[in-house]
């Protein structure tokens, strides 16, 4: 769901005087300051039961997992692309899996500032966690790849990153592993691999990867104990003056679209790089879910952001006031305990760490 589509449903479900104290600081009237600075915690006990299920209804996940069309869920492609996953006879010389960079332990990335290539070679972006990743309509931190099945022979192919010469040569190792013949068979109907294949049991894999269990799930659900009362005073904020929800909104936290936040500057252009001609593209950065945000350090597209409590002052500064820059990002003038109650609500985003999922149509 896009920004207007959250604007419009959270001023639809909220009650004026609670808008009036969501803004508060970014566009409210005196007299709505006012109601504000007397509101404090007693403003989320003054929305009626009916107003918090409509808002906590736009964060609920869904029943089930998406897959396309043209590569729908099967517990056999599943299991195939899991144990090519964690294969390190994708990379050159054999030390590296898909599952190096995006390892279950850390929410599914690295926990470096950037990743690590084969020779250990540092590269140029931070690598992104595949959590609710099937949830993104085009990825990469410019957008470079339209689906999630062209992804994956892009690192295992670049020099720096997992090193193989070629993909005849992945197909000519896959294929010569017996272990993987059942599997195919399974998965297709056939033994025979080719790439394409590889392509699309690891989309397949990699779309079940996601977590529905954090304390916030278990909020919105109707546990009132699950989260505390700063966490929830954070989701108030979330929605409103601090106006995350603007691009982190829904079941994943993310609009999957491309924002200049003001932190990237000289030719870290973002998807600007595909597309020169639009100012508003300059420095833009694809918005990463929030789900296991906690456990993501550091953080942005270049990990050059140490801690989440380090985040939420970026986006308080409001970034480099430039053409580029999104219209959702402004200074947001948040107190100390704000931020410390936003902090709060981030964290109940954070499940109970686990094993790579068990192949699953349904999460």
């Amino acid at each position: 769901m896009g920004t207007v589509r959250y604007r419009l449903a959270i001023a639809a479900i909220l009650p004026l005087t609670f808008v009036i104290w969501l803004n508060r600081g970014v566009d409210a009237a005196p007299e709505g300051r006012a109601v504000a600075a007397t509101a404090g915690s007693s403003a989320i006990s003054s929305v009626n039961s009916s107003a918090w299920a409509k808002l906590k209804a736009l964060y609920r996940r869904p029943a089930a997992v998406d897959f396309p069309p043209d590569n729908p869920f099967s517990d056999a492609k599943a299991a195939l692309g899991r144990k090519l996953f964690f294969d390190t006879a994708l990379s050159g010389p054999r030390t590296h899996a898909c599952g190096s960079c995006h390892q279950p332990s850390l929410a599914w990335s690295d926990g470096r500032a950037r990743a690590r290539g084969v020779n250990s070679q540092t590269l140029t972006l931070r690598a992104p966690t595949l959590i609710d990743v099937w949830s993104v309509p085009v990825l990469g931190w410019d957008g470079k790849f339209e689906n999630l099945e062209s992804v994956a022979f892009t690192p295992i192919l670049s020099p720096g990153n997992m090193g193989m010469p070629s993909a005849d040569e992945v197909v000519r190792r896959i294929s010569a592993d017996s272990t993987y013949q059942p599997l195919f068979q399974s998965a297709f109907n056939a033994p025979d691999v080719t790439r394409r294949k590889i392509e699309l049991a690891l989309a397949t894999f990699e779309r079940t990867i996601t977590f529905r269990d954090a304390p916030f799930d278990r909020w919105i659900e109707g546990d009132e104990r699950a989260i505390g009362r700063s966490a929830k005073r954070g989701f108030v904020l979330f929605n409103g003056k601090a106006n995350c929800a603007a691009c982190h909104g829904g079941p994943s936290f993310t609009d999957g679209a491309f924002h200049d936040i003001g932190s990237a500057t000289g030719n870290d252009v973002g998807r600007g790089r595909l597309f020169p001609k639009s100012e508003k593209l300059r420095y833009a950065f694809k918005v990463p879910t929030l789900r296991e945000v906690d456990r993501r350090a550091p953080y942005m597209h270049d990990g050059s952001v140490a801690t989440l409590r380090d985040v939420i002052a970026l986006y308080d500064r409001g970034g480099i006031d430039r053409p580029s820059r999104s219209d959702e990002i402004r200074p947001l003038h948040l107190t100390r305990r704000e931020k410390n109650d936003l902090l709060a609500f981030l964290r109940t985003l954070t499940a109970t760490p686990a094993a790579a999922p068990a192949p699953a149509g349904k999460n």
